[in-house]
């Protein structure tokens, strides 16, 4: 006798905007776990690159770029770190920031700095030979403030290992001891909500967690904070009215943060504009919850196979001596770093549980 399969109802699979995003916007052809590196770019951001690309070929009417646009990726940028557009000037670099800073500290200021800081952070200020620069543990970073501290620099997550530092409380030391502070925050914008008003400066490069093109970086300056840079990377562009600041000196300089502007890569900025639209319609609070449960689900499953991870509620997981590894892990499709000895692997949205399996299986 025939019999009638069982009829079965599928339950919809819920979506939401990151899913939804992972699924629309990348595509990539390896388990990517190299964020810390260098993010990947989503569809609508390669499409704005090569869309201003051709008309730069063709010769169209918009020439190199427009800067509605860098105003625009501006705008996006300050809301993701909490500021007005007014407090954010945009540059191709953090070194280029940071060297602002570094130059318009007088003779002999004294600079803080955790051990092992990124390069970008701590160079402006080592090279500066009439400044002096210590150095203390990150998580001894606020007790070594002292009164005769002018700065303190740091990264709000450490490139090398992942590790958060302690944010609040560097922030009321430099405070109680009248220090300004610098914050970098390459490693964290995009999945760590910081309030970038918090501090005096902060300096973002946007090709990691941002998933921009390399060229893109911002800085953040508090009003009171303003009055303290020198503006040496003086432009046109960094004139109040820059259609008639061309040519000659500039006789006014413009009146927010866009003083400090280096000329925008517009490649750049064309697609950051698009990557940050994407971020925003995701939301910091879903990106987190996402990346650092991957990164969680990591940890665990090295400390399983008898591997030392650094402790860390962090999108970036790093295991002291495991850097070897990692031409292994590259041979077999799996992308992560060797930073100092550490294997380093980080997660953003367009990684699954399935990457992290996949990368431990090849460990074990």
């Amino acid at each position: 006798m025939e019999t009638t399969p069982l009829s079965r109802t599928t339950e919809p699979v819920e979506t939401t905007p990151l899913s939804r995003a992972a699924a629309e916007e990348f595509a990539p052809a390896t388990t990517y776990l190299n964020t810390a590196f260098a993010g990947l770019l989503p569809r609508r951001t390669v499409e704005a690159v090569a869309g201003l690309a051709r008309a730069n070929a063709e010769g169209g009417p918009v020439g190199t770029g427009d800067f509605e646009v860098v105003d625009a990726a501006r705008a996006r940028f300050a809301r993701l770190a909490g500021v007005g557009t007014d407090r954010v000037a945009v540059g191709t670099s953090v070194a280029v920031h940071v060297g602002l800073i570094a130059a318009s500290l007088p003779a002999y200021a004294e600079v803080l700095c955790p051990e092992g800081e990124f390069s970008s952070v701590v160079a402006p200020f080592a090279h500066r030979r009439d400044l002096r620069v210590s150095y203390a543990p990150l998580a001894e970073l606020a007790e070594a403030v002292r009164p005769t501290t002018a700065l303190v620099a740091l990264s709000a997550v450490q490139s090398s290992d992942g590790r958060v530092a302690d944010l609040a409380a560097v922030r009321a030391a430099a405070t109680a001891h009248g220090a300004r502070v610098l914050l970098d925050t390459t490693q964290s914008a995009g999945w760590l909500a910081v309030d970038a008003g918090d501090f005096d400066y902060t300096v973002t490069g946007g090709f990691k967690f941002l998933l921009c093109p390399r060229g893109a970086s911002f800085l953040t300056v508090t009003e009171q904070a303003q009055e303290s840079l020198k503006p040496i990377y003086v432009g046109w562009v960094a004139a109040e009215d820059t259609e008639n600041s061309t040519y000659g000196p500039i006789d006014r300089l413009a009146l927010t943060a866009r003083r400090f502007d280096s000329a925008p890569a517009f490649l750049s900025y064309y697609g950051a504009e698009r990557s940050l639209a994407l971020l925003a319609e995701i939301g910091t609070d879903a990106l987190y919850a996402h990346a650092t449960g991957l990164a969680a689900r990591f940890r665990e499953g090295l400390a399983r196979l008898g591997h030392q991870v650094v402790p860390a509620e962090s999108a970036i997981v790093a295991a002291p001596g495991l850097g070897k590894r990692q031409a292994e892990l590259s041979a077999a499709g799996i992308i992560v770093s060797d930073r100092a000895g550490n294997l380093r692997a980080a997660f953003h949205l367009y990684n699954t549980e399935a990457d992290v399996d996949r990368a431990l299986d090849v460990l074990g």
